[in-house]
């Protein structure tokens, strides 16, 4: 599982994340609190 590009709806207290591969095949979708969003990036 490849992450590509990466796409993010910003709002006030929950982000949604897109994951995409080359293809542009959907690999990673996660709501995250804005809390969680450094922790989540660092994995990557």
């Amino acid at each position: 599982m490849k992450i590509t590009t990466i796409g993010i709806d910003l709002a006030k207290n929950v982000f949604q994340i897109h994951g995409a591969d080359a293809r542009g095949k959907t690999v990673l979708r996660r709501q995250l609190k804005r809390a969680q969003m450094l922790a989540f990036f660092a994995r990557l």
